[in-house]
């Protein structure tokens, strides 16, 4: 027998931005991420961009050509500029990713050249996944306009489009080029967008640092009020948090823990269910109302945390149950049935199913089973707990 034992490591870095008024002239933020081409040329840029934000920002195309001649001596910016359409439907649509792919054959973007992507988290998938099988990858740069994606998706490795009905079934780890978040960008986003980010900020907070948390719950009736300046301070710690672990942990997820997918399980699965009415940061934070009960009644963690994490979750305007919930709780198989959410998710990690609970705030601990009786139970408290107010809410009791 003859054996080649092949081992190396690739060190990846990028950047992670925060600006205002990226394409001002006087801001060079976008111009001085643009590497220059081997050939010392200017290289191409290649921009897709989310529909919701061309119509929120109709003077974004113009003010984009606008940059690239005040900057033409560092980038050229390619004819077309795609526009696509935003929220899950950029992710469900595989002409999407051909769209793109002919753009970046017929414009010869290389692999000195770049894409930019301009939208929310979907749309950010979606491109990065285009970009990353072009060439075997282009270099891509993210320029978030949602809360959730400047604050979690958008500095990620993940890239992905849905497919076979199942959440990012294709997809694909590729470090961004850079990220540049613009705080404009959140100036115009309704309301429900403006809220669905800070499920994630929620998220890592409770699994990872409790000052976070309590930062989250001083500021929340700001937030909820539209206040920019704490949602910038929540947007950078929550960056910052993901960040940390991506680098200092599993950033391609070869095994099977994903902590960072704290009360996901459930959010993909109600996403599907509720064929995408549901924004994703709106079922993240059902799932984390959820894990967290369920987290309760199994003796982990106290009523009076249990409280604070709902009472937070409300405040910040998020529904607390919708009835997708409960349908078919008895009939686990059942392919509109939460319950399923729970083989779906190991099947997407692999191997052993790994599910992320807390014993406090501030502190994950995973667990490789959970037992369906307790999820029944923890989503009838949910629902329970809904239909109080925030000033009054039924107490909860454990699991003997």
């Amino acid at each position: 027998m003859k054996k080649i034992q092949q081992t190396f490591a690739v060190p990846f870095r990028y950047e992670v931005l925060f600006t205002e008024g990226i394409f001002e002239p006087n801001n060079p933020c976008f111009a001085d991420v643009i590497e220059a081409n081997p050939h010392g040329q200017s290289p191409k840029i290649l921009f897709v961009i989310d529909e919701g934000v061309v119509q929120f920002h109709p003077q974004l195309v113009s003010n984009i050509e606008h940059y690239a001649a005040h900057y033409s001596d560092r980038f050229r910016l390619v004819k077309h500029i795609i526009t696509v359409p935003g929220g899950e439907a950029a992710k469900n649509d595989p002409d999407l990713v051909k769209t793109i792919l002919e753009a970046v054959e017929q414009e010869r973007i290389d692999r000195h050249s770049y894409v930019a992507a301009i939208g929310g988290g979907a749309v950010l998938d979606l491109v990065g996944f285009a970009a990353s099988v072009a060439h075997r990858g282009v270099r891509l740069i993210r320029i978030p306009t949602t809360v959730l994606s400047q604050n979690d998706s958008g500095i990620g490795v993940k890239n992905g489009i849905n497919y076979f009905g199942k959440k990012n079934f294709l997809g694909a780890f590729d470090p961004p080029y850079a990220v540049i978040n613009d705080a404009h960008f959140l100036l115009t986003l309704d309301d429900r967008d403006w809220r669905a980010g800070i499920a994630e900020a929620i998220k890592v907070a409770l699994i990872k640092d409790a000052s976070f948390f309590e930062l989250l719950e001083r500021d929340a009736a700001a937030v909820a009020s539209r206040s920019l300046p704490p949602m910038q301070e929540q947007i950078f710690r929550c960056a910052e948090l993901h960040a940390a672990h991506i680098r200092g942990g599993d950033p391609f997820e070869k095994g099977s823990s994903r902590p960072l997918d704290f009360g996901h399980w459930a959010a993909h699965k109600l996403e599907q269910m509720t064929s995408f009415r549901l924004r994703h940061g709106e079922a993240v934070a059902i799932g984390i109302a959820l894990d967290v009960i369920y987290s309760h009644l199994d003796g982990r963690i106290s009523e009076e945390d249990t409280m604070r994490v709902i009472r937070l979750i409300d405040t910040l305007g998020f529904p607390l149950f919708v009835p997708e919930l409960k349908a078919h709780l008895n009939e686990p198989g059942h392919p509109y049935s939460v319950l399923g959410g729970l083989e779906e998710f190991r099947e997407h990690l692999g191997g052993v199913l790994t599910i992320m609970l807390l014993d406090r705030i501030g502190h994950g601990v995973e667990v490789h089973e959970m037992n369906p009786d307790l999820i029944t139970r923890s989503i009838l408290h949910l629902e329970e707990l809904a239909a109080g107010s925030k000033n009054k809410v039924p107490a909860l009791s454990r699991a003997d």
